[in-house]
């Protein structure tokens, strides 16, 4: 059974950084398959946020924090961060880690993940 367990959620500054960590455990490693981070605020939908690929590494950022946020993953491909950086407002969400069942699902389909219980991150201004 695949397991994931988040850490780091915080109350920080607008401007200010944070770095969230994920681990996984239980799963079966393939070349295709990802992690990521979605996050959900109060009242919204699950957005993606940001995946890496388990095979080469490769990245993918939502427009709304692309060049503000940075996923990256350790070599044995079981732990996952985001490092947030000049954090605003409206960053202000539950984060879930996730690790696609199978082949990656993307920052669109939610039904290919298995996910972790969230973390609580909140920017105040």
């Amino acid at each position: 059974q695949v397991h994931l367990v988040e850490s780091g959620g915080a109350s920080v500054q607008a401007g200010g950084s944070h770095r969230l960590s994920c681990v996984a455990s239980g799963y079966t490693y393939e070349i295709y398959a990802c992690m990521g981070w979605f996050r959900q605020a109060p009242g919204e939908g699950r957005e993606g946020v940001a995946l890496i690929y388990a095979g080469d590494s490769s990245t993918y950022y939502s427009d709304s924090v692309k060049g503000r946020f940075t996923i990256s993953q350790n070599s044995a491909k079981n732990t996952v961060s985001l490092q947030m950086n000049s954090l605003k407002p409206e960053d202000t969400a539950t984060y879930y880690c996730a690790r696609s069942i199978s082949i990656c699902g993307g920052l669109i389909d939610m039904s290919r993940y298995y996910w972790g219980q969230g973390t609580q991150v909140t920017v105040s201004s």
